[in-house]
């Protein structure tokens, strides 16, 4: 029985209009044979999650450049848990200063990446810690 491909969900919250990172990423999740849906620019905490939901997604990814990662990213991690999708894989990558990095895996975010990390790194972890799909097929 083969696996199912993880189902990553890419978000860019907030008013932040600077998506050519999340693309970068999002295609290099693709060509490692991952499914990705992009919702494109400026998402709120609440449409982020209802798309992961309607998705089935396995991962949220969110990119954030403007500075408002510390209200963003609790928020849908928050509605994340209120809709029973506690095991899907909250991940965020770009400006994140590292003074706010334990306060957002206190929050519940897995995986944090600062400009730097490499499309390779990003894949394996995504790999490693994303939910198993196996058993719901």
């Amino acid at each position: 029985m083969s696996r199912p491909p993880i189902r990553v969900l890419m978000a860019k919250p907030g008013l932040d209009g600077h998506d050519r990172g999340v693309k970068v990423i999002a295609r290099a999740l693709r060509d490692a044979g991952m499914e990705v849906i992009y919702t494109g620019l400026r998402q709120t905490p609440e449409q982020i999650v209802s798309a992961a939901l309607h998705e089935d997604a396995d991962v949220v990814g969110l990119s954030i450049l403007s500075g408002a990662h510390m209200r963003i990213c609790p928020r849908v991690v928050e509605l994340l848990r209120r809709e029973g999708l506690d095991d899907v894989l909250v991940m965020v990558g770009g400006i994140i200063p590292d003074v706010d990095v334990p306060a957002l895996r206190d929050a519940g975010v897995q995986g944090i990446f600062q400009p730097g990390t490499s499309m390779q790194a990003i894949v394996a972890f995504v790999r490693q810690h994303a939910r198993s799909r196996v058993d719901s097929v």
